[in-house]
C-alpha cells in the first residue's frame, strides 16, 4: 500500500489504518461517532493527501479541460471551483471531480483511488492540445478543517491576497495563501469546498511541509479541533448525501439517475466524452433514481442489499450507516424511477425485511439541521 506524507501522523496519534483507494490510511482515532459529532459541533482535521491533484497548463488549458469533464471550464472565473465527472463514451463515470481554475492553469482534484487509471487516460484525450499535464499529487499535501468552527480556527492564521480575508472566501472559491501558525509560515493554497455538509476549507502546501503544518494546527486550536478518520468522512458525507465513487458511483453508473444534474452541462457548445450518451439516455427516459431513506428499526442496511416492492426486487441499496447526527439507520439506493414515494418499499438485511421511509435528501443540512 502507499502511503501519505502524514503516515506517521496518524501512527503516532495511535490511529487504527485501513486500505483506502490504495493507500493505508486512518479510519479513526478513537470513536467515529465522537469524531462525527466533533465536525458537526466544532472543527475536524483530515488527512486528504491520497486524493490525486492534475494540473493542465498551456494556452489550451481551459478547451482542453472543457472537452473532458461535464461541467463548463470556460464559464469559471479564476478562483472559482466546480464540481465536474469524468465521463467513458458510454456515459459511465470514470471519476467525480473538483475543477479549479486557477490565474494560469486548471487543478483537478481526483480520487485516489481513481488516479492511476486517469493519469493515461488525461494523457491521451490531452495529447492534441497545447498544454502541459502534470501528476502534482506527491508534490502537494492537502490537509482539511471542517466543521461551523472551522472559519473562526483558521481566519486569525491564513493571509488570502486573492480575497482581503478568508472569512471573504465564497463557497466553492480558492486563493493563494499564507498559513501563519507555531512560529512558521506555510505558502500554499486554500479553498473552500468541504464533503461533510459543513462549512470548512483546504490547506494545499508542499509535501514536505505537511506534517509540521498538521501537528502546529492541532498544538494551536487544542480541544478545538479534532483528528478525524476515513470511518466519520464516510458517515458525514452520507448525511449530506454526497457521492462516494464505489457506491453511487462507477463505470456503469448513469450520473443523470443520481441527481448530478447540477455538474452536468449537456448544452456546452463542443460537448465532452460522454455527453451524447448522456443526451440519448435522457431522451429515451431514465430508468432509475437514487434516493434517501431512513431504515426502520436497529437494523442497517449496507451496500448492495437488495429494495423490495412486496415480491419484486425494485432496487438496490448503494450506502447506508447509522446516522449519529439523526439517530437513526439511513441509506442511499438506486430504486425504479417510476416508484411513488407513497409505495411501500423493504430492505432485505441479511434474510430479514425491514421497512424504509422515503427521505429528502439531504438527510442533513446545516442550514436546517
Amino acid at each position: 500500500m502507499k502511503k501519505t506524507v502524514l503516515n506517521s501522523v496518524h501512527r503516532d496519534l495511535g490511529a487504527r489504518l485501513v486500505e483506502f483507494g490504495g493507500f493505508e490510511m486512518p479510519v479513526q482515532y478513537a470513536s467515529i461517532v465522537e469524531e462525527h459529532l466533533a465536525v458537526r459541533r466544532g472543527a475536524g482535521l483530515f488527512d486528504l493527501c491520497h486524493m490525486g491533484r492534475f494540473e493542465i497548463r498551456g494556452r489550451d488549458a481551459v478547451r482542453a479541460v472543457d472537452a473532458i469533464v461535464t461541467n463548463d471550464v470556460a464559464r469559471m472565473d479564476s478562483g472559482q471551483i466546480r464540481y465536474a465527472l469524468v465521463l467513458n463514451e458510454q456515459g459511465g463515470v470514470r471519476d467525480d471531480v473538483l475543477v479549479y481554475r486557477m490565474p494560469d492553469s486548471v487543478l483537478l482534484v481526483v480520487n485516489a483511488g481513481n488516479r492511476e487509471k486517469l493519469l493515461p487516460w488525461f494523457r491521451e484525450h490531452l495529447r492534441a492540445h497545447a498544454v502541459e499535464f502534470r501528476d502534482r499529487s506527491e508534490e502537494i499535501a492537502m490537509i482539511a478543517v471542517q466543521g461551523p468552527g472551522a472559519e473562526d480556527l483558521l481566519a486569525p492564521l491564513v493571509t488570502t491576497s486573492w480575497v482581503p480575508a478568508l472569512r471573504k472566501l465564497g463557497y466553492y472559491r480558492m486563493s493563494d495563501a499564507k498559513v501563519g501558525v507555531g512560529g512558521k509560515v506555510y505558502d500554499g493554497w486554500v479553498s473552500r469546498t468541504g464533503y461533510t455538509g459543513e462549512d470548512g476549507f483546504e490547506l494545499y502546501v508542499p509535501s514536505a511541509e505537511a506534517c509540521t503544518l498538521w501537528s502546529a494546527l492541532e498544538e494551536h486550536a487544542g480541544q478545538k479541533l479534532r483528528p478525524c478518520g476515513l470511518g466519520a468522512r464516510d458517515t458525514l458525507r452520507l448525511e449530506a448525501a454526497m457521492p462516494l465513487y464505489g457506491h453511487e458511483l462507477d463505470e456503469t453508473a448513469n450520473p443523470l439517475e443520481a441527481g448530478l444534474e447540477f455538474g452536468i452541462k449537456l448544452e456546452k457548445p463542443n460537448g465532452f466524452i460522454g455527453c451524447e450518451a448522456l443526451r440519448r439516455s435522457k431522451e429515451a427516459g431514465l430508468q432509475r433514481k437514487l434516493a434517501g431513506f431512513r431504515v426502520d428499526g436497529k437494523r442497517v442496511a449496507r451496500q448492495g442489499m437488495p429494495v423490495f416492492a412486496g415480491g419484486k426486487e425494485v432496487g438496490i441499496v448503494t450506502s447506508g450507516a447509522p446516522s449519529p447526527t439523526l439517530g437513526a439507520n439511513i441509506a442511499l439506493a438506486y430504486v425504479e424511477r417510476g416508484l411513488s414515494e407513497s409505495a411501500a418499499l423493504e430492505v432485505d438485511v441479511r434474510g430479514t425485511r425491514a421497512a424504509l421511509a422515503w427521505t429528502p435528501l439531504p438527510f442533513y443540512s446545516r442550514k436546517r439541521g
